[in-house]
């Protein structure tokens, strides 16, 4: 059963973890809900304010048609009139005249009241006061024709059309008004109105149509605007061309159809306000300037709101008008509010849709409120399932393998953990098994090789010594003075590396710490009664775990540098053999034992071979190596003429002070047919005299150099197909000898033999 200390223990832990693992997500949910509402804000305001843009865009579409085909319509009226015209100058007017109009008794001119019908013929009103000459009375009859023959069909878009004749004389064409005429006051005078004014010469030097602010009609009693266009006779303004059109379905359209949150508004571009909203305008004759709102009568100036309003109107035109060319979006930041402009064609009035950022924001926060909640809640849940993990998955196996753990630093090897599980744990389950049977295999392997690693390194000493004076007394008895030296001097080289990495193996083995592992088992079997207590709360019991550790990856790296230098005594040992088999090939018929070889690896050999004399000498190695595919060659010739390239720049350094020496080894492909492998040091260098002789036979620099080494590896590098050269600027400015090797890749399927 387990203990109450150790319950408490896993349920601290289980609690512990929980809380750590609770903190972590809540703040990874608050941090997830503030960038889920920024990227909310953000996609919404930008969907929003496309949505705005082609709202507005789509509006002024539609409601600048009427406008644009008024303008339309007005060149044909205007091109009719001109027409009819110059028709009635050349007619009588009078019989005619006289069965349309008669003058009444309040000195006006109007229709005929018998058989006039207003809502199939146009009207005619001449105000008192106003002589009907001949050419007022032709003009009548024309405008009367062309209103007669174009007003019925341009009432399917138009409330009316009429023409306004200098002096104040109209005919018109208004079927939902069809009294007009007859209503009008005697001193009424159209003249007098804007929608004339704005097409006399004075007003309109260049002759264009035009627009009217919103006036009320006095007769029709409604708010309407105007598109006049002005009518020339031989440079005289004889007539004026006009469409009405109420404005109250606008208005409606402009304040009742709008994005959800969202408001529009209209305004002339001389601030003159035609729809808001907020603002009731009925009833004013002026209207209200946006510009000008100080300077507003009476009736208008009670009906602006408050000076809040005021100024917030009066930002929303300056921003509009300050915009540049082709912007339909602008922002006001000191009111949180986007705007999105449209100009209609024809009035050239300002279409704007306001949009407060609060729609945008309030949105968002809707959204990354649930996603706050959902968040909050899926919190709870992953807490109450990762507690029930905790106390079921995670405790008691951590137990378990706490009492592995003391079993093992005990010396028991022989633990049993619950390896049937597929997780993590299972799989830690069986590495630590298999850790604690390799444990005691390295342990008794490590006994065995400490017991006959020094017979096997002197037994490998002696049997290369009898190899050394084998070849030396072979190469007496054939007389090959050359090959026989040569053997001497690269045996020489790779035995000073066997010796280094045997003395090496030595020193690794009395450094093992096994005494310590005694001391951990007996404090271990001293406290078995309370060892939970003592792993976990002792002092000394708490080092103990960290420390078996610590022992082990001692042991594994130990065992795994004494196996390195085996395996360099093996390689060195290999090599030497090679060595004798290749300068034994010289007496018999030339081969080449060609095999895929990895330059790199080969090069890291050849300065593995004179680690140890490299270390002496303080030499720094710098690598340069390209990571070339495996080439075919001759593995122990290219490492024989490494070694001793090594082995001679290290030599060459012996002149310069130990902080300064350098070896540099790189390994290239300049072409894709051939590869250099290159040996440079700082040191001494060559003198330019000595740099046609460096290869000769029995030619040396050195007082103990016999001058075989660079010959023969010059030699075998011919033999390969390849070439040994030297470069150097002269003395103290080091050497470079550059070992070129043809590039013969390996096959598939076998290898390559010349």
């Amino acid at each position: 059963m387990q203990s109450a200390p150790d319950s408490a223990a896993r349920s601290s832990l289980a609690r512990a973890t929980l809380i750590k693992m609770g903190v972590r997500i809540a703040v990874i949910i608050a941090l997830a809900t503030v960038f889920s509402y920024l990227h909310i804000f953000n996609s919404f305001r930008t969907e929003v304010l496309v949505q705005l843009e082609r709202g507005v865009a789509e509006r002024a579409e539609r409601e600048q048609a009427i406008f644009v085909q008024a303008e339309d319509n007005h060149v044909v009226l205007k091109k009719a009139l001109e027409e009819r015209l110059q028709a009635w100058r050349q007619q009588e007017p009078g019989p005619r005249f006289d069965s349309l109009f008669a003058q009444l008794p309040d000195g006006t001119i109007r229709n005929r009241p018998e058989g006039f019908d207003g809502t199939r013929m146009p009207g005619v009103f001449v105000p008192k006061g106003v002589t009907a000459g001949v050419d007022l009375r032709r003009q009548l009859l024309a405008a009367y024709d062309v209103v007669a023959q174009y007003g019925p069909a341009f009432h399917v878009r138009f409330q009316n059309t009429y023409v306004t004749l200098p002096g104040g004389a109209i005919v018109i064409y208004w079927p939902e008004r069809p009294t007009w005429c007859r209503e009008a006051e005697p001193g009424f005078v159209s003249s007098d109105f804007e929608f004339f004014t704005i097409t006399t010469p004075e007003n309109n030097p260049r002759r264009q149509t035009g627009w009217t602010a919103i006036f009320s009609d006095p007769v029709a009693n409604a708010s309407m605007v105007s598109v006049s266009t002005p009518v020339d006779v031989e440079g005289r303004h004889v007539a004026t061309i006009s469409h009405d059109i109420l404005i109250e379905e606008l208005k409606g359209r402009t304040l009742n159809d709008h994005l959800p949150g969202a408001y529009n508004m209209l305004f002339r571009e001389d601030g003159q306000l035609i729809a808001h909203p907020d603002l009731k305008l009925e009833g004013s004759e002026e209207g209200y300037n946006i510009l000008s709102a100080a300077e507003q009568p009476g009736a208008a100036s009670a009906r602006i709101g408050t000076a809040e309003q005021r100024a917030h109107l009066l930002a929303i035109f300056e921003r509009v008008k300050a915009r540049p060319a082709g912007q339909a979006v602008v922002e006001i930041p000191e009111y949180d509010e986007d705007l999105a402009v449209k100009r209609l064609e024809g009035p050239g009035w300002n279409l704007v849709t306001v949009l407060p950022e609060q729609v945008v924001s309030s949105a968002a926060f809707r959204v990354a409120r649930y996603v706050l909640a959902f968040g909050v809640l899926s919190l709870l849940m992953e807490l109450a399932i990762m507690y029930w993990v905790l106390r079921q998955q995670i405790s008691h196996p951590l137990l378990a393998f706490t009492q592995a753990s003391a079993r093992l630093a005990a010396g028991d090897f022989q633990v049993a953990l619950d390896t049937s599980r597929g997780d993590e744990l299972g799989q830690l389950a069986h590495a630590f098994q298999r850790m604690a049977g390799e444990v005691q295999r390295r342990e008794e392997a490590l006994r065995q090789a400490n017991e006959g690693l020094e017979q096997r390194v002197e037994q490998r000493t002696r049997e290369l010594q009898d190899t050394h004076r084998q070849l030396l007394e072979t190469a007496r008895q054939v007389g090959r003075a050359e090959i026989a030296t040569n053997i001497l001097h690269n045996v020489g080289n790779v035995l000073t590396s066997v010796h280094s990495s045997a003395q090496l193996a030595r020193e690794r083995l009395s450094t093992l710490k096994l005494e310590k592992l005694q001391w951990v088992v007996e404090l271990v079997d001293a406290r078995q009664t309370d060892l939970a207590t003592f792993l976990s709360q002792d002092e000394r019991g708490r080092t103990v775990m960290p420390f078996l550790r610590e022992l082990g990856k001692h042991m594994l790296s130990e065992r795994h540098e004494l196996w390195n230098l085996l395996g360099d005594v093996n390689r060195h040992t290999e090599h030497i053999g090679a060595i004798v088999k290749l300068q034994q090939r010289y007496a018999r018929t030339p081969q080449h034992l060609l095999e895929p070889v990895q330059l790199s690896e080969l090069v890291e050999d050849a300065l593995r071979i004179n680690q140890a004399a490299l270390g002496r000498h303080s030499v720094q190695v710098v690598r340069d190596l390209a990571p070339l595919p495996p080439v075919v060659t001759e593995k122990h010739k290219v490492l024989m003429i490494l070694v001793n390239l090594v082995s001679n720049a290290r030599y060459a350094l012996d002149g310069v002070p130990e902080a300064e020496r350098r070896l540099f080894v790189s390994l290239k492909q300049p072409t894709p047919e051939r590869i250099h492998i290159e040996v440079r040091d700082n040191g001494m260098g060559i003198a330019p005299e000595m740099l046609t002789r460096i290869f000769q036979y029995g030619f040396t620099t050195r007082e103990q150099g016999h001058g075989f080494g660079l010959h023969s590896s010059s030699l075998a590098a011919q033999e390969m197909g390849g070439s040994l050269s030297v470069h150097s600027a002269g003395p103290g400015q080091g050497a470079t000898f550059t070992l070129e090797l043809p590039a013969t890749l390996e096959q598939q399927g076998g290898r390559e033999t010349p």
